[in-house]
């Protein structure tokens, strides 16, 4: 078996009778139940998914941003050209993008991973605390609109890459896992995606990507209804569809970036460590993830709201509940980065909190 296999068959269901004596911990801390609200179930997810009370801090915490360039793009659905994505891997190996500052603000490391950038990549410089992992499959996906994407080797390939990844930075001390993606067109693809495997039409799921004009977004909308009619996976019997067949969803209209955060997203399952996800990329390689390993649903927490359609209606899809709401759209991990403090603070309260016995205060009904 690939590395994307292994981790399928390791992955098991997130420990509730660890979220039960969680709760239990919460009605014995000093505050009135439930007055941390979301913060409180969140600690008891992390229980869950450690199968610890309390549960380990999520941290350190590894970024990993995969990257590729998309075959949509010459459909015009982008005003931003695919040498963009090399130069963007350049500016995160450097340290300059947004991903960058935000995660060394949260004490994490990023990993930039080549699956399938149209352009040669360099390393970063010695001394660097980011880095690149080479492992680029095809350079570009396919047109969507009159092709599939990938081949179902090329695929495969992509999520064992991810699980690899996975894998890699949780045996490095990761104790959270962060998606990241990187890619010009790719919230083409993440629409047809979400499309696909909600059974949404490509108008409702298509958003506005880099900040798109009214003319580019009525072509990118026909471009992902075109990709979703040439691959069967329109109309609303096509999450059925999608479901049965998975693999061959995203290789029809999916990225290479896409596939291999599907393969990250069981893989950190398979660990059993949280992994947080960023936007509308993240949120579409769930829908495909969730079907190949329903038991990894369990262990990804959704650290934002995407300002794209699809990623709403792709977490209603997935019954997630996002930790943030600030209008995000930038991708890289943004989102899921400025989350982590509140998987962290969720943790803390649980463990270092006072109980009402050890503190000495009596009288207190904790029972309602």
């Amino acid at each position: 078996m690939g590395a994307f296999e292994e981790a399928v068959a390791r992955v098991v269901p997130v420990d509730q009778d660890a979220a039960d004596r969680a709760r239990r911990r919460q009605l014995s801390l000093t505050k009135p139940p439930g007055s941390l609200g979301r913060l409180e179930e969140l600690a008891c997810r992390l229980s869950a998914i450690a199968s610890e009370v309390p549960p380990p801090l999520p941290r350190p915490a590894a970024v990993a941003v995969f990257a590729a360039d998309h075959g949509v793009l010459r459909q015009g659905v982008s005003p931003w050209p695919p040498e963009v994505t090399g130069q963007m891997v350049s500016n995160f190996l450097s340290g300059g993008a947004a991903v960058s500052v935000l995660a060394r603000q949260m004490g994490a490391k990023v990993t930039v991973v080549d699956v399938g950038v149209a352009s040669n990549l360099r390393s970063p410089p010695n001394g660097s605390s980011d880095r690149l992992i080479e492992a680029k499959i095809r350079w570009g996906s396919g047109d969507i609109s009159s092709e599939d994407a990938m081949e179902p080797s090329e695929v495969r390939s992509a999520l064992d890459v991810g699980a690899e990844v996975a894998e890699r930075l949780v045996d490095e001390g990761a104790r959270c896992l962060v998606t990241g993606d990187m890619g010009i067109g790719n919230t083409t693809a993440s629409a047809a995606l979400v499309a696909a495997f909600a059974g949404a039409a490509a108008a409702e799921v298509t958003g506005r990507g880099t900040g798109i004009d009214e003319a580019m977004l009525e072509r990118k909308v026909k471009v992902v209804s075109t990709a979703l009619e040439r691959s069967g996976l329109g109309g609303r019997e096509s999450a059925a569809k999608a479901a049965s067949e998975p693999l061959a969803a995203l290789g029809a209209v999916g990225g290479l970036e896409h596939a291999a955060l599907v393969g990250f997203l069981v893989a950190g399952a398979a660990r059993r460590v949280p992994v947080l996800l960023d936007g509308v990329i993240a949120v579409s390689a769930c829908l495909a993830a969730a079907e190949m390993a329903p038991s990894a649903k369990g262990y990804w927490i959704a650290g934002h709201m995407s300002a794209e359609p699809g990623a709403a209606i792709g977490l209603c899809r997935l019954g997630m509940d996002p930790l943030l709401d600030l209008g995000l759209r930038l991708g890289e991990g943004t989102g899921a980065c400025l989350a982590l403090p509140l998987l962290e603070a969720a943790a803390r309260t649980l463990s270092e909190m006072a109980t009402f016995d050890s503190a000495g205060v009596r009288g207190v009904d904790t029972a309602t």
